[in-house]
Protein backbone atom coordinates (compact mmCIF):
# COMPACT_ATOMS: atom_id res chain seq x y z
CA UNK A 1 0.00 0.00 0.00
CA UNK A 2 1.67 3.07 -1.27
CA UNK A 3 0.93 6.56 0.48
CA UNK A 4 1.02 10.07 -0.37
CA UNK A 5 1.52 13.12 1.84
CA UNK A 6 -0.72 15.86 1.51
CA UNK A 7 0.89 19.27 -0.18
CA UNK A 8 -1.66 21.55 0.43
CA UNK A 9 -2.82 23.40 3.67
CA UNK A 10 -5.84 21.21 5.96
CA UNK A 11 -7.69 23.71 7.18
CA UNK A 12 -9.38 23.66 10.35
CA UNK A 13 -11.88 21.05 9.36
CA UNK A 14 -9.90 18.47 8.13
CA UNK A 15 -7.08 19.03 11.32
CA UNK A 16 -10.01 18.36 13.62
CA UNK A 17 -11.08 15.57 11.54
CA UNK A 18 -7.60 13.74 11.32
CA UNK A 19 -7.54 14.24 14.96
CA UNK A 20 -10.91 12.38 15.68
CA UNK A 21 -11.19 9.41 12.74
CA UNK A 22 -8.16 8.16 12.02
CA UNK A 23 -7.53 6.68 15.60
CA UNK A 24 -11.28 5.53 15.42
CA UNK A 25 -10.39 4.51 11.97
CA UNK A 26 -7.21 2.34 13.21
CA UNK A 27 -9.18 0.82 15.48
CA UNK A 28 -11.74 -0.38 13.78
CA UNK A 29 -10.73 -0.78 10.22
CA UNK A 30 -7.92 -2.30 8.21
CA UNK A 31 -7.12 0.31 5.05
CA UNK A 32 -6.30 -2.45 2.06
CA UNK A 33 -5.44 0.41 -0.80
CA UNK A 34 -4.99 -0.52 -3.72
CA UNK A 35 -3.13 1.82 -6.30
CA UNK A 36 -4.48 5.07 -4.79
CA UNK A 37 -1.62 7.12 -6.51
CA UNK A 38 -3.61 6.55 -9.92
CA UNK A 39 -5.49 9.72 -8.12
CA UNK A 40 -3.34 12.92 -9.53
CA UNK A 41 -1.37 14.35 -6.87
CA UNK A 42 -2.41 17.89 -7.90
CA UNK A 43 -4.67 19.68 -9.99
CA UNK A 44 -8.32 19.18 -10.61
CA UNK A 45 -10.04 15.80 -11.06
CA UNK A 46 -13.46 14.13 -10.35
CA UNK A 47 -13.32 10.79 -8.10
CA UNK A 48 -16.02 8.61 -8.75
CA UNK A 49 -17.19 5.77 -6.45
CA UNK A 50 -19.47 3.29 -5.63
CA UNK A 51 -21.95 3.64 -2.89
CA UNK A 52 -22.74 1.22 -0.21
CA UNK A 53 -23.03 3.22 3.30
CA UNK A 54 -23.49 6.31 5.45
CA UNK A 55 -19.76 5.74 6.29
CA UNK A 56 -18.68 5.73 3.15
CA UNK A 57 -17.60 9.88 2.79
CA UNK A 58 -15.18 9.22 6.27
CA UNK A 59 -13.81 6.00 4.56
CA UNK A 60 -13.25 7.66 0.86
CA UNK A 61 -12.29 10.66 2.66
CA UNK A 62 -9.70 8.57 4.67
CA UNK A 63 -8.20 7.40 1.72
CA UNK A 64 -8.18 10.10 -0.17
CA UNK A 65 -6.54 12.14 2.45
CA UNK A 66 -3.88 9.26 2.84
CA UNK A 67 -2.65 9.42 -0.91
CA UNK A 68 -2.04 13.31 -0.43
CA UNK A 69 -5.59 14.96 -1.39
CA UNK A 70 -8.63 16.89 0.53
CA UNK A 71 -11.45 15.88 -1.01
CA UNK A 72 -14.84 18.08 -1.76
CA UNK A 73 -17.97 16.42 -1.44
CA UNK A 74 -21.33 17.36 -3.30
CA UNK A 75 -23.32 16.16 0.36
CA UNK A 76 -27.55 16.17 0.54
CA UNK A 77 -28.26 19.69 2.10
CA UNK A 78 -30.01 18.38 5.07
CA UNK A 79 -26.73 17.67 6.48
CA UNK A 80 -25.62 20.92 6.36
CA UNK A 81 -28.94 22.37 8.39
CA UNK A 82 -27.19 20.69 11.90
CA UNK A 83 -25.83 23.33 13.28
CA UNK A 84 -22.65 21.64 14.22
CA UNK A 85 -22.31 19.34 11.64
CA UNK A 86 -23.06 22.55 8.90
CA UNK A 87 -20.33 24.49 10.13
CA UNK A 88 -17.72 21.33 9.89
CA UNK A 89 -18.85 20.59 6.53
CA UNK A 90 -18.72 24.46 5.24
CA UNK A 91 -15.14 25.10 6.99
CA UNK A 92 -14.15 21.54 5.24
CA UNK A 93 -14.70 23.30 1.56
CA UNK A 94 -18.35 20.62 0.81
CA UNK A 95 -20.80 21.22 -1.23
CA UNK A 96 -24.45 21.23 -0.33
CA UNK A 97 -26.78 19.38 -3.08
CA UNK A 98 -30.48 19.56 -3.17
CA UNK A 99 -31.37 16.37 -4.68
CA UNK A 100 -34.57 16.11 -6.69
CA UNK A 101 -34.66 19.86 -7.32
CA UNK A 102 -33.84 22.67 -9.33
CA UNK A 103 -30.92 23.66 -6.77
CA UNK A 104 -29.21 20.83 -7.91
CA UNK A 105 -27.87 23.08 -10.49
CA UNK A 106 -26.17 25.54 -7.81
CA UNK A 107 -24.24 22.51 -6.80
CA UNK A 108 -22.97 21.53 -10.36
CA UNK A 109 -21.76 24.89 -10.96
CA UNK A 110 -19.97 24.72 -7.55
CA UNK A 111 -18.26 21.35 -8.29
CA UNK A 112 -17.30 22.64 -11.77
CA UNK A 113 -15.94 25.63 -10.24
CA UNK A 114 -14.01 23.44 -7.41
CA UNK A 115 -12.16 21.53 -10.46
CA UNK A 116 -11.13 24.31 -12.26
CA UNK A 117 -9.65 25.56 -9.26
CA UNK A 118 -7.80 22.47 -8.77
CA UNK A 119 -9.46 20.49 -6.49
CA UNK A 120 -10.13 16.96 -5.78
CA UNK A 121 -14.05 16.60 -6.38
CA UNK A 122 -15.24 13.14 -4.96
CA UNK A 123 -19.05 12.32 -6.32
CA UNK A 124 -20.96 9.14 -5.72
CA UNK A 125 -22.47 9.13 -9.26
CA UNK A 126 -25.54 6.90 -7.96
CA UNK A 127 -26.84 10.04 -6.33
CA UNK A 128 -27.19 7.94 -3.12
CA UNK A 129 -26.87 4.67 -1.76
CA UNK A 130 -27.51 1.55 -3.94
CA UNK A 131 -30.47 0.03 -4.21
CA UNK A 132 -29.84 -3.09 -5.78
CA UNK A 133 -30.06 -5.97 -3.62
CA UNK A 134 -26.56 -7.75 -3.78
CA UNK A 135 -24.99 -4.17 -3.41
CA UNK A 136 -23.90 -3.65 -7.29
CA UNK A 137 -23.50 -0.29 -8.55
CA UNK A 138 -27.24 0.61 -10.29
CA UNK A 139 -27.83 2.87 -12.69
CA UNK A 140 -25.76 6.12 -12.43
CA UNK A 141 -26.92 9.68 -12.25
CA UNK A 142 -25.67 11.95 -15.39
CA UNK A 143 -23.79 14.53 -12.22
CA UNK A 144 -20.04 13.10 -12.40
CA UNK A 145 -20.04 13.39 -16.27
CA UNK A 146 -21.86 16.62 -16.88
CA UNK A 147 -18.84 17.63 -14.69
CA UNK A 148 -16.51 15.97 -16.69
CA UNK A 149 -17.28 17.56 -19.60
CA UNK A 150 -17.48 20.80 -18.40
CA UNK A 151 -14.15 20.80 -17.01
CA UNK A 152 -12.36 18.23 -18.81
CA UNK A 153 -10.54 17.13 -15.94
CA UNK A 154 -9.94 13.01 -15.34
CA UNK A 155 -12.65 11.43 -14.13
CA UNK A 156 -10.82 9.04 -11.58
CA UNK A 157 -12.89 5.57 -10.91
CA UNK A 158 -12.78 4.00 -7.99
CA UNK A 159 -14.35 0.54 -6.48
CA UNK A 160 -14.59 -0.13 -2.62
CA UNK A 161 -16.01 -2.79 -0.43
CA UNK A 162 -16.38 -3.82 3.45
CA UNK A 163 -17.65 -0.56 4.59
CA UNK A 164 -21.18 -2.10 4.70
CA UNK A 165 -19.46 -4.38 6.94
CA UNK A 166 -18.96 -1.47 8.91
CA UNK A 167 -22.12 0.09 8.90
CA UNK A 168 -25.31 -1.58 6.81
CA UNK A 169 -27.01 -0.14 4.25
CA UNK A 170 -29.09 2.96 6.01
CA UNK A 171 -27.93 1.48 9.32
CA UNK A 172 -27.04 3.82 12.21
CA UNK A 173 -25.56 0.91 14.40
CA UNK A 174 -22.53 0.18 13.23
CA UNK A 175 -20.63 -3.04 14.42
CA UNK A 176 -17.16 -1.41 15.36
CA UNK A 177 -15.83 -4.74 16.36
CA UNK A 178 -14.19 -7.00 15.11
CA UNK A 179 -11.63 -5.02 12.87
CA UNK A 180 -13.33 -4.61 9.39
CA UNK A 181 -11.24 -4.40 6.23
CA UNK A 182 -11.88 -1.64 3.90
CA UNK A 183 -10.57 -2.72 -0.15
CA UNK A 184 -10.31 0.62 -2.20
CA UNK A 185 -9.26 0.09 -5.74
CA UNK A 186 -8.44 2.93 -7.99
CA UNK A 187 -8.47 2.38 -11.80
CA UNK A 188 -7.38 4.19 -15.04
CA UNK A 189 -8.93 7.19 -15.76
CA UNK A 190 -12.17 7.14 -17.74
CA UNK A 191 -11.82 8.01 -21.47
CA UNK A 192 -14.08 10.97 -22.38
CA UNK A 193 -12.02 12.46 -24.97
CA UNK A 194 -14.39 11.44 -27.71
CA UNK A 195 -17.24 12.64 -25.97
CA UNK A 196 -15.64 15.78 -24.97
CA UNK A 197 -15.49 16.65 -29.00
CA UNK A 198 -19.19 16.61 -29.34
CA UNK A 199 -22.02 18.61 -29.01
CA UNK A 200 -23.22 18.17 -25.32
CA UNK A 201 -26.56 16.97 -25.40
CA UNK A 202 -28.75 13.70 -23.12
CA UNK A 203 -27.44 11.32 -25.50
CA UNK A 204 -23.64 12.37 -25.12
CA UNK A 205 -23.92 12.80 -21.27
CA UNK A 206 -25.86 8.62 -21.41
CA UNK A 207 -22.96 7.83 -22.98
CA UNK A 208 -20.25 9.46 -20.40
CA UNK A 209 -22.50 8.07 -17.47
CA UNK A 210 -22.24 4.66 -18.65
CA UNK A 211 -18.95 4.56 -18.95
CA UNK A 212 -18.22 5.88 -15.54
CA UNK A 213 -20.35 3.29 -14.10
CA UNK A 214 -18.80 0.49 -16.34
CA UNK A 215 -15.50 1.47 -14.68
CA UNK A 216 -16.33 1.59 -11.55
CA UNK A 217 -18.65 -1.84 -11.68
CA UNK A 218 -15.46 -3.40 -12.78
CA UNK A 219 -13.74 -2.36 -9.85
CA UNK A 220 -16.11 -3.17 -7.90
CA UNK A 221 -16.06 -7.08 -9.46
CA UNK A 222 -12.76 -7.36 -9.38
CA UNK A 223 -12.63 -6.74 -5.28
CA UNK A 224 -15.90 -9.01 -5.03
CA UNK A 225 -13.95 -11.61 -7.38
CA UNK A 226 -17.93 -11.94 -8.70
CA UNK A 227 -19.20 -10.84 -11.96
CA UNK A 228 -21.82 -8.24 -12.22
CA UNK A 229 -25.52 -8.67 -12.97
CA UNK A 230 -25.89 -8.42 -16.84
CA UNK A 231 -27.67 -5.34 -16.42
CA UNK A 232 -27.45 -2.07 -13.60
CA UNK A 233 -30.52 -2.25 -11.27
CA UNK A 234 -32.72 0.90 -12.16
CA UNK A 235 -34.85 2.13 -9.12
CA UNK A 236 -37.26 3.59 -11.21
CA UNK A 237 -37.85 0.43 -13.36
CA UNK A 238 -37.98 -1.39 -10.18
CA UNK A 239 -40.78 0.62 -8.85
CA UNK A 240 -38.01 1.69 -6.41
CA UNK A 241 -37.57 5.63 -4.52
CA UNK A 242 -34.43 7.10 -5.62
CA UNK A 243 -34.18 9.04 -2.81
CA UNK A 244 -34.82 8.01 1.22
CA UNK A 245 -34.56 4.73 3.10
CA UNK A 246 -36.05 2.44 0.47
CA UNK A 247 -37.19 0.14 3.55
CA UNK A 248 -39.57 2.67 4.98
CA UNK A 249 -41.49 3.39 1.38
CA UNK A 250 -43.42 1.99 -0.62
CA UNK A 251 -43.12 0.47 -3.84
CA UNK A 252 -44.65 2.30 -6.34
CA UNK A 253 -45.32 1.01 -10.29
CA UNK A 254 -43.26 1.27 -12.91
CA UNK A 255 -44.47 4.28 -15.26
CA UNK A 256 -43.23 2.35 -18.15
Amino acid sequence: MRVRKLQQPRGWAFTVGAMILKPLFFLTTRPDWVDGTKIPATGGCIVVINHLSYVDPLTAAHFCYDHGRLPRYLAKSGLFRNKVLGFFLRGAGQIPVERATAGAVGAYDAAVAAVNAGECVVVYPEGTLTRDPDLWPMKGKSGAARIALATGAPVVPVGQWGAQQLLAPYSTKPHLFPRKTIHVLVGDPVDLADLAAKPLDAAVIAQATDRIMDAVTELVARLRDEDPPAERFDPRRAGVAEIGNPTQQPRTRDAG
